[in-house]
């Protein structure tokens, strides 16, 4: 279970006022869940935000809290190499999407049963159903689930501000007991929409971790996802004081080149 601070804690640690650690919650740029009346924070997650920047910072004003499109925050020039690294490095499936469901980025690193059905007509929307579902538990701790392809994922929330917008998910991971008997394989077959002598041939090809490589994946998670959050909050301020600049300067203010 994912450690959680207290207010006081962050306090001790950040060295700033309880109403300053209020105010950064509220607004989103603090990793924080709400409890009833209390805020807790997790250790993970404010460890990768305190890596990232300066906590003593003043807050941005409110119009750099412009929260628009997930797609459009997250470059794909940067958010593919890094999800292919993360894929690399802990030997997983690793996808980005929204919170529909929508893959905002080509899958990484997939295992070679995704790759088998990926396309097809019949299990693509499968698989975004049981994505969409990942961003509809509100459970902020990671857990690996079942999916239709048989094999387990977990999802860790991208937050741009207040809002989440989308999920970091790592997958195509072997259950404990793998592969499955010949029944069901079939019923995973009719499932899908596809033979179960093909899919038979490609149903090992997944990725087997042992509890202690499940225990490493689900501990980085949320930092991982907290890392995709920054990218996407950087961009959507960078965006938005551009968007400021050039109103400000106008068609009247622009130089005739």
């Amino acid at each position: 279970m994912t450690a959680m601070l207290t207010t006081k804690d962050l306090q001790e640690l950040i060295n700033v006022d309880r109403s300053t650690i209020y105010r950064m919650a509220e607004s989103g740029r603090l990793p924080a869940i709400k409890i009833g009346r209390q805020w807790r924070f997790p250790a993970h997650e404010i460890e990768a935000w305190l890596a990232g920047g300066e906590p003593t910072a003043p807050l941005p004003p409110p119009q750099e809290q412009v929260v628009g499109d997930l797609a459009d925050m997250l470059l794909p020039g940067v958010a593919k190499p890094l999800a292919d690294l993360i894929g690399s490095i802990f030997g997983v499936m690793v996808l980005v999407t929204d919170l529909g469901g929508r893959p905002l980025i080509e899958p990484a690193n997939p295992c070679g049963l995704f790759r088998f059905v990926h396309d097809d007509p019949i299990t693509h929307p499968l698989c975004a159903g049981t994505w969409r579902e990942l961003g509809a538990d509100p459970d902020r701790l990671p857990r690996f689930r079942p999916t239709p392809l048989g094999f387990e994922c977990a999802r860790g929330f991208i937050r741009v501000g207040p809002e989440v917008k989308g999920m970091v998910v790592m997958g195509g991971i072997a259950p404990a007991e793998w592969p499955p008997t010949a029944d069901e394989v079939r019923t995973i077959a009719a499932t899908l929409g596809v033979g179960a002598d093909v899919l038979a041939d490609h149903i090992d090809e997944v990725f087997y971790l042992d509890r202690s490589h499940q225990a490493w994946v689900l501990d980085y998670l949320p930092r991982i996802s907290s890392l995709f959050s920054r990218i996407a909050r950087e961009r959507s301020r960078l965006v938005d004081r551009l968007d400021t600049i050039a109103t400000l300067a106008g068609p009247n203010n622009q130089r005739s080149v």
